[in-house]
């Protein structure tokens, strides 16, 4: 029988309060330690919206990665893909934990299931762009998945996927509502 893990002592002085900021400041630059910037992610959402609006450009693109990228729950599955990530590549998770995400192993999709929180901040429609980039490994994507440089991405390729694919979400719902504004319009004048 294993022993229980002991609890780390805390200092109790003064209750816990969440810093917003430090959060956010960590998400990105903890991203940018692993080599994504918010550019690679916004090449991710023009290669899967730019089909779809002929007019985008990288700004918006850009524009929308960030707007993603404040939400909390974005932060917080960054944060904790990352950490496992660097616990897999110091050799720190439990032993059959550890052969599985140093792996990426498929059948293991708890990092796929991290990402769905992301995915889901925009709507359903995420899902699709999601499974897509997933499957293709587009630009920055394709050098996380490369395990030559020793490094461990497992949560973090599925991650960035997720962000794009709910920054293009996010620009596929807005598009929508100015083509409704523009067709209200048109009727109005009719």
């Amino acid at each position: 029988m294993t022993q229980p893990i002991e609890p780390i002592a805390r200092e109790a002085t003064k209750p816990y309060s969440l810093d917003s900021e430090k959060v956010e400041r960590a998400t990105r630059e903890w991203l940018l330690k692993r080599g994504v910037t918010v550019d690679k992610i916004a090449e991710l959402v023009m290669f899967l919206q730019q089909q779809y609006f002929p007019e985008l450009t990288m700004e918006y693109c850009i524009y929308n990665v960030e707007q993603v990228l404040e939400k909390r729950e974005v932060q917080n599955a960054v944060l904790t893909g990352i950490q496992l990530d660097i616990m897999a590549e110091e050799g720190k998770l439990f032993p059959a934990l550890q052969e599985m995400v140093e792996n990426d192993e498929g059948l293991y999709g708890v990092d796929e299931v991290l990402a769905f929180s992301i995915v889901n901040v925009y709507g359903s429609i995420g899902f699709t762009n999601f499974g897509y980039v997933d499957k293709v490994k587009p630009g920055i994507l394709e050098k996380l998945n490369d395990k030559r440089d020793g490094e461990i991405h497992t949560f973090l390729d599925d991650i960035v996927g997720a962000i794009a694919a709910a920054a293009s979400s996010r620009i596929a719902h807005r598009k929508q509502a100015e083509r409704e504004q523009e067709m209200e319009k048109l009727r109005e004048n009719e």
